[in-house]
């Protein structure tokens, strides 16, 4: 089961250059159940199979939100799963997206898990990394001076608002480490957290042309 569900993933996602590649659904199912096994709570097979599935219905990698839920339900149907899996699968997938910082209570401690190493992704040196090239994918500055940080956006501000890559930093990225589920994740999340942080000081130390 879980060997198909790769292939498929690696077929939908295997070209993406925003930083929704493979690889990157691949080091949110370890991080995942990485955090499982240190919280020694969760069940295991499920975290890992909506670890795997947890992008395939993102909007913005599809023509639709409803093109996105089609195609994973579509998926999920050739499995032959039982109903209460398949639920529990849609439910983490439907539950732990940012979505602006509009906050939706999560149903299972396994989808705090995998929204826990989703986020983890976004942080550090590897989510620094994903930022200016999901940046670089929308048509996005790098930093533009004049566009101000957005404290509260709309999901169709967060989406299609005009930003920078640096702001997305405080409008997303810096926020995470404070909504991290579990205590692993929280342990995990503090010294990318710090990475970034002092990157933000070189970045604009450079701006300014500070020797």
């Amino acid at each position: 089961m879980i060997n198909k569900i790769e292939r498929f993933v690696k077929e939908q996602m295997g070209e993406d250059v925003t930083g929704h590649d493979w690889h990157h659904v691949e080091r949110v199912r370890n991080n995942a159940l990485l955090i499982a096994a240190k919280e020694n709570a969760g069940d295991k097979y499920i975290i890992e199979m909506a670890a795997l599935l947890h992008d395939i219905p993102d909007e913005k990698l599809n023509a639709s939100a409803e093109a996105g839920r089609e195609k994973l339900d579509s998926f999920l149907a050739s499995l032959g799963l039982e109903g209460a899996v398949k639920q529990q699968i849609n439910e983490i997938v439907y539950s732990i997206s940012f979505k602006g910082g509009q906050g939706t209570e999560l149903p299972s401690f396994e989808a705090k898990v995998v929204q826990d190493a989703d986020r983890l992704d976004a942080i550090g040196a590897i989510g620094i990394a994903r930022a200016f090239a999901f940046g670089g994918k929308k048509g996005q500055p790098i930093y533009a001076p004049e566009l101000t940080v957005r404290e509260h956006m709309t999901l169709e501000e967060y989406r299609s608002g005009k930003s920078s890559s640096i702001n997305h930093f405080y409008e997303k990225l810096l926020k995470l480490k404070d909504l991290m589920n579990t205590e692993t994740a929280r342990r995990m999340a503090e010294e990318r957290q710090s990475f970034m942080e002092a990157f933000l000081k070189q970045f604009y130390r450079e701006w300014e042309c500070d020797k």
